[in-house]
């Protein structure tokens, strides 16, 4: 999937995009062809940039109601030409899970939508997975026929039938059409069941791997045979050698950390991290500054595992290189530091995003850390952040750091934030808009009554209920 190109944050289209509260808000009053044409866009050309993390179908879906708008857009998108030669999920999931949305609320061109597609078009399994949440009986039973013609009679096709069953994430279909009296479905979808509950079977009978009784040597060969085709086991293999090592084996992990073959130097850096060797530290840094680059990184990443005093310790030290052991360090500090390390956690927060922009990796680890240790002149930056950040996950960890760390949240972002896409983000909402604005006293009751939001928004709403709000 390619990077979506996102339009300035002081745009509709680039607040509907960010999935913002602010971004319904400005939609509602602005012209609804405008509107509609920015919402047709993000759904069609989805705007996240982690598809599989980020929310933003209940969002937009929502939106699709209060507009009263039309699913044209959405129809041409689905069918295009394009489907054919573009099979990825990530083309057409965003627009299938707002059709999903809407067929919860109602919308029956939604559904029929989502039977059309499901019949003809490419990511057909995700279609057949939002229906099998919210169609009845016999529209599934419908779609028997144009699933299974997919899979062609005969070892091949059978297969593929009994792995796409297997996997299946909605079940509710594929047994609906076990129970078809006609053998062209019911036969073949009770065999493709059976087979695929055998080869699960003989996966998990199946042994790979180390065998009791290997040595460290033997784990760390299988750890380098392994980058030698391509693959990365090393975290496996340090799991393994807490099984195989003892005390008279702590000089061949030294010494394989120190500058064995990089398989076995990683599995070793990642076991004696684990088992917080009083050396490990000195072998991360010197991983970090001579080792290849997979050797390097699994360095960091052993280091940011760790949580004694020693590597917080350590960090401190560390926090001032400016290679990703010093950005690991900061890290640290950030989820495990003490009130004293708030000046460098935030000088940490304020390079990142000077160096890198509001959609920086790292930034992640630091606004919570800015959060948990209550910096309150962090609240400049952390409101730079919520507004530019293209990451929905990002800004609601920044609106949950404003909660500790600003004043004005309250009457601020979190009376935008009840509209946001993220649900832990409406939930952190939830608990802090101050209800004397009546547009907040109205989205929680709205919020409270609608069956699609998610359990946890409604507990914190209902937890406003009394002297603050109005009964609902």
């Amino acid at each position: 999937m390619f990077d979506p190109v996102i339009a300035p944050s002081g745009t509709l289209l680039g607040l509907l995009q960010r999935g913002r509260g602010d971004g319904t808000l400005h939609a509602l009053a602005a012209p609804r062809a405008d509107a509609l044409a920015a919402l047709d866009r993000c759904v069609t050309g989805d705007p996240r940039q982690d598809w599989q993390a980020e929310n933003r179908s209940l969002y937009y879906a929502r939106l699709y109601l209060d507009l009263h708008g039309g699913l044209q857009g959405v129809e041409a998108h689905l069918f295009d030409a394009e489907d054919v030669l573009d099979a990825e999920e990530s083309r057409t999931g965003l627009a299938l899970a707002v059709l999903g949305h809407l067929a919860s609320y109602g919308r029956q061109d939604a559904l029929l939508l989502l039977r059309r597609y499901a019949a003809t078009g490419a990511n057909w399994a995700w279609a057949l997975d939002e229906l099998a949440l919210r169609d009845d009986d016999a529209g599934l039973r419908a779609l028997a026929g144009p699933v299974l013609a997919r899979f062609p009679a005969g070892p091949e096709g059978d297969a593929e039938l009994a792995a796409t069953v297997r996997d299946a994430f909605e079940p509710r279909p594929w047994r609906l059409w076990a129970d078809d009296p006609r053998p062209t479905v019911g036969a073949r979808v009770r065999a493709a069941r059976e087979q695929g509950s055998f080869d699960r079977w003989q996966r998990q009978m199946r042994p790979s791997g180390p065998r009791p009784g290997w040595s460290v040597q033997a784990v760390f060969d299988w750890a380098d045979e392994a980058l030698a085709r391509g693959s990365t086991l090393h975290v496996p293999a340090a799991r393994c050698l807490t099984a195989v090592a003892g005390p008279e084996d702590r000089p061949a992990l030294l010494e394989a950390a120190r500058g064995g073959p990089d398989g076995a130097r990683c599995a070793a850096l990642h076991h004696l991290a684990e088992a917080r060797d009083p050396a490990v530290l000195d072998l991360i840094a010197l991983a970090a500054d001579t080792g290849a680059a997979l050797v390097a990184e699994t360095a960091v990443a052993a280091f940011e595992r760790m949580c004694g005093e020693d590597a917080v310790d350590r960090a401190r030290r560390w926090v001032h290189r400016s290679d990703a052991l010093g950005a690991s360090a900061a890290k640290v500090l950030a989820c495990r530091g003490e009130t004293s390390d708030a000046t460098l956690v935030l000088h940490a927060l304020r390079q990142a995003v000077r160096l890198d922009g509001p959609d920086a990796e790292a930034l992640y680890a630091l606004v919570d850390g800015v959060g948990r240790l209550g910096v309150a002149c962090a609240a400049p930056v952390l409101r730079h952040v919520y507004r530019e950040t293209s990451s929905s996950q990002l800004r609601g960890r920044a609106a949950r750091a404003l909660a500790a760390t600003d004043p004005s949240f309250p009457t601020g972002f979190a009376v935008e934030c009840l509209w946001d896409c993220e649900e832990t983000t409406r939930e952190i909402a939830a608990r802090y808009a101050e209800t004397g604005d009546v547009r907040v006293a109205d989205r929680l009751r709205r919020l409270a009554a609608d069956p699609a939001e998610e359990d946890e928004v409604q507990t914190a709403v209902r937890s406003r209920i009394g002297p603050d709000l109005p009964a609902l």
